[in-house]
């Protein structure tokens, strides 16, 4: 089968940066799914761990992660699938990736793909959202009623945009995105955010000029190390925090005047130490694709990058790479 993959860390411009070339097909255990990959969107976990994983010329690391397809095979302990249906996931670190034909994933972290989406659309969606849900839902626990303020660091990015959905569509929290430019700015606002502050100046002075003050949950997507100071001061005594990303240094101290909680997200944990609730990831997509279909919550798409290719997956690690994409770059077919 087809696969595009890289024996070493080198920079997206570098020639082996990525590179085609063909491999075994796999062959299901018994929780798992042989699935047809259609469509495959592109993360910044991608371009992490191609510069601190290595392969070798004989077993290329493949990446990917998000995926949408159609399920070949299944293992002898499947329940929840059947060869046929239309499936969307955001797989594991501990298995190959989905920048293949044909990519093995276990059941229980797999969602049916929405019909009212085609696989281009659809692949933008599952690492994303469950990380938005799980951060907004799990860590946080953000309540459906009752009020607050919900300040999203980075909100025109993947996650970020499937979070500001999650949280106007489905609580009553006052929803504040952050965007350094007007571009993003626009995309926050239009999915649904109440308010957009600039980033790129201090938090506070921005909540304060659009009269918001202190907020009750603060979730950052970026640069958390340079806007730490500035999220601590404005959170509200006993607020909560959540994070995604990895900050070089964070100092915990400050959070304890105000009794903040700290909470870190990431969205492979269950599947990395198969929790015994690791099925919640296929409840959340199932979840997540009915909201789609039923129009409440919208595609997270940025650009269609082409064909699933070495060539192509280059210009999508550059893209994200560069900080300035909008939503999420998928690629289709190969």
């Amino acid at each position: 089968m087809k696969a595009v993959g890289y024996s070493e860390s080198l920079p997206i411009t570098a020639e082996k940066s990525l590179f085609d070339f063909e491999t075994a097909k796999p062959t299901p255990g018994p929780r798992d799914l042989l699935v047809n990959v259609k469509a495959v969107s592109v993360n910044p976990v991608d371009t992490k761990v191609r510069m601190r994983r290595q392969g070798t010329p004989d077993a290329p690391v493949i990446l990917g992660w998000d995926a949408t397809g159609v399920v070949e095979a299944v293992g002898s302990g499947v329940t929840f699938f059947k060869p046929g249906d239309e499936v969307f996931y955001a797989g594991t670190l501990m298995r190959p990736g989905t920048n293949a034909e044909y990519h093995l994933v276990d059941e229980r972290i797999v969602g049916l793909k929405p019909k009212s989406l085609g696989f281009a659309d659809a692949a933008a969606l599952p690492l994303t959202a469950v990380t938005a849900w799980e951060a907004l839902f799990d860590r946080l626990e953000v309540p459906k009623t009752g009020g607050g303020k919900l300040l999203i660091i980075g909100a025109a990015g993947g996650v970020g945009s499937l979070a500001v959905q999650f949280a106007r569509q489905l609580t009553d929290l006052t929803v504040i995105g952050t965007a350094s430019r007007p571009e993003s700015a626009k995309w926050v606002t239009e999915l649904g955010a109440h308010a957009v502050i600039d980033h790129s100046k201090p938090l506070t002075e921005g909540l304060a000029a659009a009269g918001l003050g202190e907020v009750d949950y603060a979730f950052s997507l970026t640069n958390t190390d340079q806007h730490w100071a500035e999220i601590v001061k404005a959170m509200r005594p006993q607020g909560k925090i959540a994070l995604i990303d990895d900050p070089k240094t964070l100092d915990a101290l400050p959070l304890k005047g105000k009794s903040l909680s700290l909470h870190w997200e990431l969205m492979f944990t269950r599947s990395m130490f198969e929790t015994p609730d690791m099925d919640a990831q296929h409840r959340m997509l199932n979840e997540v694709s009915k909201l789609v279909d039923a129009g409440t919550v919208k595609t997270t798409i940025g650009a269609n990058f082409g064909t699933i290719n070495a060539a192509n997956l280059k210009r999508a690690h550059a893209a994200l790479e560069s900080g300035t994409s909008i939503g999420k770059v998928v690629l289709e077919g190969f």
